[in-house]
């Protein structure tokens, strides 16, 4: 429950935590690696505007995804991006959603679902600003998904294209 407030901004303070958008925040690149991860909570209390609907809200959070995997994709040159790989996992993308951005999904392992479980109740929160209304997030249904950063930036055009649609 504190990771929002201590390990969040020690980890942005530090470096290892970058901000590309007010929603999308990927790790400092490791192994040729970059995880990335939706706001937190007190991301989501501020940034998501209570008076709209959750179908407007769920917009907002896939625009400022797509957004953030556009900022991240240009923060790297072609070359780097060859190299790196992202990793997420995510309770409100599906599997097709992801695809046209460009990943695929994995298997989630043990470990990622013990940090699920262990932050059930954050999550359980965040979904539900996200949501709108009180909403009980799926874990079983959680998914993995990775892809090349060269893939997010050959579909750069496409993801500005979709960044736009969810604004209207």
């Amino acid at each position: 429950m504190l990771a929002p407030f201590i390990d969040t901004p020690q980890g942005k303070k530090q470096g290892k935590l970058i901000y590309y958008t007010p929603l999308f925040i990927a790790e400092k690149e490791k192994n040729e690696k970059i995880i990335i991860h939706g706001g937190t909570l007190f991301d989501y209390y501020y940034m998501i505007d209570r008076n709209w609907k959750g179908k407007q809200r769920i917009r907002f959070i896939l625009n400022q995804y797509i957004l953030g995997l556009i900022e991240l994709g240009d923060s790297y040159s072609e070359k780097e991006a060859e190299k790196i790989s992202l990793e997420g996992t995510s309770y409100i993308l599906n599997d097709r959603t992801a695809e046209k951005l460009g990943f695929q999904k994995q298997r989630i392992n043990l470990l990622q679902k013990i940090i699920l479980f262990y932050n059930y109740v954050q999550i359980l929160l965040a979904n539900s600003i996200a949501k709108g209304k009180l909403s009980f997030p799926a874990i079983g249904r959680v998914s993995t998904f990775t892809a090349p950063l060269s893939a997010i930036k050959a579909n750069k055009a496409y993801l500005k294209k979709l960044a736009k649609k969810l604004e209207d």
